[in-house]
């Protein structure tokens, strides 16, 4: 019971400091306002690794773990891999690359209009989005050693051109 107690203060500490440093930092950069971000200890770390969808259970994963420090680190360091939708994005598209490439190529397909609805693009959205990995992915086709890669290679390369076409009209997607 008393290691239990020690365990969650620590935690508690630990929230608080990371709170207090990363919205200092942050803020002070000028890179993002305070409070904006990814959670460090639900949403990072080892803990939303193995409980994406629980947050309690992430938090106290991370806690009894070691601390919350891979969740501190992950949150401070690459915040982007914290979000669990790009995440399960990037699961998606390496278990299912061969039908995206396909539709893709195509311009529909039901496992294209999952991959989009995942990373939270708007219906409305999904044609623009598909024609610019379109022509994202068909400057990587073309290359000589396309077709040597690995699936976790062109699944990466296929990611990258999403992302890129998302970065173009951020405000097609909510994540």
């Amino acid at each position: 019971m008393m290691l239990l107690q020690k365990v969650l203060t620590t935690g508690a500490l630990i929230s608080a400091l990371t709170f207090s440093f990363s919205s200092a930092t942050v803020g002070a950069a000028g890179h993002q306002q305070t409070g904006v971000g990814p959670n460090p200890f639900s949403e990072c770390g080892i803990g939303a690794a193995l409980f994406p969808t629980v947050s309690w259970a992430a938090v106290t994963s991370n806690v009894i773990w070691d601390l919350g420090l891979t969740g501190l680190t992950s949150a401070t360091a690459s915040p982007e891999t914290c979000n669990s939708k790009q995440v399960e994005t990037a699961q998606f598209i390496i278990d299912n690359y061969e039908n995206i490439a396909e539709e893709t190529a195509r311009g529909e397909g039901q496992h294209l209009t999952a991959m989009l609805t995942l990373r939270g693009c708007a219906a409305s959205s999904h044609p623009a989005l598909t024609q610019s990995v379109r022509q994202n992915m068909a400057a990587e086709v073309v290359q000589g050693n396309y077709s040597a890669k690995s699936l976790v290679e062109k699944s990466s390369s296929y990611y990258d051109a999403l992302d890129s076409s998302i970065s173009k009209s951020p405000e097609s997607c909510t994540i």
